[in-house]
């Protein structure tokens, strides 16, 4: 039942631009065993599906620019490889840190200062 719930915020999460890992990647390594690696690679396996159907929600509601997309696919697309590999070669604690800071920032961003301008 625990995992449907997590599943089923990150997924709410993840359709709404927002992003899923930030409810899925904490809550897989403070409930479960899993270190930060593996919650990421198993956060960007459920990430598939759930893109799927956002991005044909958001396809049928005209929501999709189309003249960014191939560029932002093909930058999207070196940029993981190359953060993949950095995450497979740094330790767990600091890439779980390192993911706490960026959450972090990211909300004292988006509290302080989005909107103000």
């Amino acid at each position: 039942m625990f995992y449907i719930v997590v599943g089923l915020f990150s997924g709410i999460m993840g359709g709404m631009g927002i992003g899923g890992g930030t409810i899925l990647i904490p809550a897989l390594i403070i409930f479960t065993t899993l270190n930060q690696q593996q919650s990421q690679g198993l956060n960007l396996l459920c990430f598939i599906p759930a893109a799927i159907v956002a991005f044909i929600t958001h396809l049928k509601g005209g929501n999709i620019e189309t003249k960014f997309c191939i560029p932002l696919i093909i930058a999207g697309l070196l940029g993981a490889f190359l953060g993949a590999n950095m995450a497979i070669r740094i330790s767990s604690d600091l890439l779980r840190r390192l993911f706490g800071i960026f959450l972090f920032l990211m909300a004292l961003y988006e509290f302080f200062y989005k909107g103000k301008k």
